[in-house]
């Protein structure tokens, strides 16, 4: 039976590291990198005596995410221990919570292939990050301990069971990124790992109502390895069922270099981490007050974005999807536009060269809105230079370009580089005589008929004009001289 006669069925849970400049239950930095075990303290070390203190910005970022994705609010929620033993956890366990969580319910809104699907979430939670254990750092091949992550802020957002496929596993791993972006709480570096996830996956009888049974794959930094996680996944689930072996329910790991997943343990059960409550830690108390406070302090959401650009701006849906995916791209097309009038035809041209040549430098830069040199006022001024005739397209890309690396100003690049482009129809008229005079043969086979030799005239006057000449000016003149084509 092949694989199109079962349906997948996945649910992910989502790890969102909160952007706070301290730990959750401690005063140490949270900054990426730093020498090994730098970034830490007795606190987040687990040390005998010591006591935990919440960070009020985690509950406001726990309540803030909650409500921007129609959670229920807990007036009152409560911190347990998750009890396990593996290197990177200094206590011995994980604070998170378990029973009582900040936020449930809720859910997001995704679309693939043109179609809109709502998934729902069981629950969102706060916890602490655990260290990481480093393999092959000496000489000997013994493995070491970081633990300048431990005790990092964590969200946890857990998906129900509504994903099926992993072209929608992606997009939701996208809108819900999208999402957090906005709200300011994460950074959705899937790289660093500040943004990463587990996809629980089964398989089922296409008709069947009863899902099968489930693996967990761990932790993974990037949609393309989710996409490949699952996609093997199912396929392995399959075989396994066509062959009348059992799936296992297990925790797998995805090696991206083989594209497959493997075998990393048993699956625990939330009886194997023996939970009970946090006795160091009283219930965390969220009143009305404040959650009417956040409530209001929403930003307008990614969907609801890119839907104002579609019906305000007349922006095609994708490149409005494209935009609103991080907040500082949408908050510098928003500047562009109004620097230019705004309008529906000051927004498509913003939204052409944000989603065209700035999107390419971007990932050839790795640089993020708020990193590059380029301003919305720099912008506005390319595309000015551009609708008036003063730069070609080639030498507005040319000009974008250099002000994208350098910050310069638009205009001081053309002149530096000798960009400006040539109008004037009488100088371009001089250019079209010389050039359809050193041509007579071709003229007069243009004019019997071969009108595909347009392209060869302007080439050679673009060519004389150093690719300077205006265009729309070229092509006018030769078809006056030539009488048409």
């Amino acid at each position: 039976m092949p694989v199109s006669d079962f349906q997948a069925v996945l649910g992910l849970e989502v790890h969102a590291q909160l952007l706070t400049r301290t730990k959750i239950f401690c005063g140490c930095p949270t900054t990426f990198g730093g020498e090994p075990n730098t970034h830490v303290c007795p606190v987040c070390l687990g040390m005998p005596g010591v006591l935990p203190v919440l960070s009020g910005q985690v509950v406001e970022f726990a309540v803030l995410t909650g409500l921007a994705l129609g959670c229920t609010i807990r007036e009152k929620s409560v911190f347990a221990r998750k009890n396990y033993f593996y290197p990177d956890l200094p206590k011995g366990y994980q604070i998170s919570q378990y029973e009582a969580p900040i936020c449930e319910g809720g859910g997001l809104t995704i679309t693939v292939d043109g179609r809109e699907k709502h998934v729902r979430l069981t629950r969102i939670h706060m916890e602490e990050d655990a260290g990481k254990n480093l393999h092959d750092v000496s000489a000997d091949g013994s493995s070491g301990v970081d633990l300048n992550r431990a005790g990092v802020p964590l969200l946890e957002i857990v998906s129900e069971p509504d994903l099926r496929s992993a072209d929608e596993a992606v997009e939701y791993l996208k809108a819900l990124r999208s999402i957090l972006l906005t709200l300011g709480v994460n950074d959705g570096n899937l790289e660093e790992g500040s943004f990463r996830c587990d996809a629980n996956v089964s398989v089922m009888r296409k008709g069947a109502t009863r899902y099968g049974t489930r693996a967990e794959i761990k932790n993974m930094n990037s949609f393309r390895h989710l996409r490949q996680a699952v996609e093997f996944e199912v396929r392995r689930q399959v075989e396994l069922v066509e062959a009348g072996q059992p799936v296992v329910q297990e925790t797998r790991l995805f090696d991206p270099d083989r594209g497959e997943t493997r075998s990393m343990r048993s699956k625990e059960d939330a009886h194997d981490y023996r939970y009970f409550p946090e006795p160091d830690l009283p219930p965390v108390l969220v009143p009305a007050a404040q959650v009417a406070r956040l409530r209001a302090a929403l930003p307008e959401l990614p969907r609801a974005r890119a839907a104002r650009y579609v019906a305000a701006l007349g922006l095609p849906p994708g490149d409005a999807a494209i935009l609103v995916a991080d907040r500082a791209t949408a908050d510098f097309f928003d500047a562009t536009v109004t620097l230019r009038g705004g309008g529906p035809e000051a927004a498509r041209k913003a939204a052409n060269w944000l989603n065209g040549e700035v999107a390419r430098l971007v990932n050839e830069t790795g640089l993020a809105a708020g990193a590059w040199r380029l301003t919305p006022a720099h912008l506005a001024r390319v595309l000015e230079l551009l609708d008036g005739g003063a730069i070609s397209g080639a030498g507005a890309k040319a000009v974008v370009e250099e002000v994208f690396r350098s910050g310069a100003d638009p205009a001081a690049v053309v002149q530096a580089r000798g960009l400006a482009q040539v109008s004037d129809a009488g100088a371009i008229e001089a250019v079209v005589d010389r050039v359809l005079a050193a041509a007579p043969a071709e003229v007069e086979r243009h004019r019997s008929g071969k009108k595909d030799l347009t392209g060869f005239f302007v080439g050679q006057v673009m060519k004389a004009l150093k690719g300077q000449g205006n265009p729309a000016v070229v092509n006018a003149l030769l078809k006056q001289k030539l009488g048409g084509g």
